[in-house]
């Protein structure tokens, strides 16, 4: 076999093999998180689905957030319309958790029923706005322009 053929099918072997690593590891990276609904479907399914470390994305519902003294632990219920599980979460909080925001909490479901979060993440609202009216008003300003003044 010519010293050529050899590196070809060398080259094949280690392009395959790295290709195949790629495609088997996409279900174990991908980041994916059940609904409420999609958790209370499972826990049915199968009772000893609680005590499973699980992700779950979900909105806060506005005026059930209790935050403790201390500022470190908080308990909130979270929706998705169809059903809503309550959370109480012991650790640093995002600055955007409010009200109504988006939420994706990771911990286990207890047999209370009561979701114990390990970590809360809240999403960011992207809302654009209008620059404020002060802006608008400053000489030279023309909006959708660099912000220095023309001369």
């Amino acid at each position: 076999m010519k010293a050529r053929n050899k590196f070809l099918l060398g080259g094949v072997l280690v392009l395959g093999t790295a290709g195949y690593l790629m495609a088997s590891s996409i279900d174990e990276t991908a980041t994916y998180y059940l609904t409420p609904s999609e958790l209370a479907g499972k826990v049915t399914a199968n009772p000893r689905f609680v005590q499973n470390g699980v992700k779950v994305g979900a909105r806060v519902v506005s005026g059930t957030i209790v935050r403790q003294p201390g500022g470190r632990e908080l308990t909130f219920k979270m929706t998705d319309g169809a059903h809503t599980y309550d959370v109480h979460y012991r650790g640093l909080i995002p600055d955007t958790f409010t009200d109504g925001v988006d939420v994706v909490v990771e911990g286990r479901l207890d047999a209370t029923g009561t979701f114990q979060a390990t970590t809360l993440l809240a999403k960011c609202a992207s809302r654009y706005e209008n620059a404020p009216e002060k802006y608008q008003q400053t000489p030279g300003y023309q909006q959708g322009t660099a912000a220095t003044p023309r001369a």
